[in-house]
């Protein structure tokens, strides 16, 4: 459950879950909304599921078990994803090194399943895992004025300019962690992280103090992030092969060893992968696992869609055969094959550049 219910109620929320977590829909207006995030700035509350990782061996023992190296040092943060022994995603995380613990947001309904699994392989080791989602509330600021926003709030700190890296300071009488991420809506982008108790007051420094910044649900954080080309956990990346999916951001090759690298190491050193992620505009608005097809050859499916207000029409990512063929393709939709052209993404340029850009070599 969203830790604010009562207060996005009185905004005018509408409702909806998100890997099992009840989360605001939109506000009304989801248009209008979006646009006033493209042009300034704009607050949303997340929905991460949140792992504690202490003791003295936290940093080897988290390093050991995902795909990308995690920061020894205070105030960093990487994206990582977890693999299994066949090299497919279990889940994306983002792991901070707040000090004496690390910090794991995961999709919501990934944390309790990772806390188990890691606290069942501590073994010898100097570690302790516990689930610590309802201790914390995260929003994120997302708009070209991000940075505007955030300084004109944040006190006893500046507003960090390292991708995933964070600063500790002061909304009104509320601690938080200011975390510059990594821009996935396709627009500059920080996650403001307090105490579960100082939600409201943090909420409302952030909507309403400084520069005023529009409230937007997940019906527009989808919209943003499908126009930036950014991969989603619920809709591309779960169950994908890293490399399918172009996610070279979460990748550290040069580490040790983890679970699943031996099969994603044979697939890079191979060439190329044999699907890969691309973006389709497309004559009417197809639903998810819509086939897609260039002539008669069925090609892929579309993984995400929406009716973008920016491109005024609607868009899609879909996972594509890497040797498409040339030519005319379409999409089933309700039945019958609607156009669709394949574009170069991000399909909308904002203030920055999503981190996760399908990036093949």
């Amino acid at each position: 459950m969203t830790v604010l219910e009562d207060v996005h109620d009185a905004h005018g929320a509408t409702f909806r879950a998100v890997g099992g977590r009840r989360v605001v829909g939109d506000y009304g207006r989801p248009e209008r909304t979006q646009r006033a995030v493209r042009n300034v700035v704009g607050v949303c509350e997340f929905a991460y599921g949140v792992v504690v990782v202490t003791g003295a061996d936290r940093v080897d023992y988290v390093d050991n078990a995902v795909s990308n190296r995690v920061p020894s040092e205070d105030g960093r943060g990487c994206y990582a994803l977890l693999l299994g022994p066949d090299g497919h995603v279990e889940t994306d995380m983002y792991v901070y090194n707040a000090g004496e613990r690390l910090l794991v947001f995961t999709p919501p309904q990934r944390a309790e399943p990772l806390a188990e699994e890691w606290a069942e392989k501590t073994f010898i080791q100097d570690v302790d895992v516990r689930v610590a989602t309802d201790d914390f509330a995260t929003f994120g600021v997302h708009g070209p004025k991000a940075t505007e926003k955030i300084a004109s709030v944040l006190h006893q700190a500046a507003a960090p300019d390292e991708p995933l890296s964070f600063d500790r300071g002061e909304l009104g009488d509320a601690g938080v962690s200011v975390i510059r991420t990594d821009d996935l809506a396709g627009e500059e982008s920080y996650d403001v992280v307090c105490a579960a108790d100082d939600a409201e007051a943090v909420f409302d420094t952030l909507v309403n103090r400084g520069l005023n910044a529009v409230p937007f649900g997940y019906d527009v954080w989808e919209r943003l992030t499908l126009e930036a080309g950014t991969p989603l956990f619920d809709t591309e990346i779960e169950g994908a092969l890293p490399n399918d999916l172009g996610l070279r951001n979460a990748l550290d090759f040069e580490k040790g060893c983890y679970v699943g690298q031996e099969v994603v190491s044979r697939i890079e050193n191979r060439g190329h992968p044999s699907t890969r992620l691309v973006g389709l505009t497309v004559d009417a608005l197809p639903e998810a696992d819509a086939a897609v097809f260039a002539g008669d050859e069925h090609v892929g499916s579309v993984t995400r869609a929406v009716d973008s207000p920016m491109r005024e029409s609607p868009i899609a990512l879909a996972a594509v055969d890497w040797d498409l063929p040339t030519g005319s393709l379409t999409v089933r939709v309700d039945g019958d094959d609607a156009a669709a052209e394949r574009v170069d993404l991000p399909f909308v340029e904002g203030s920055a550049t999503s981190a996760r850009l399908p990036t093949y070599e």
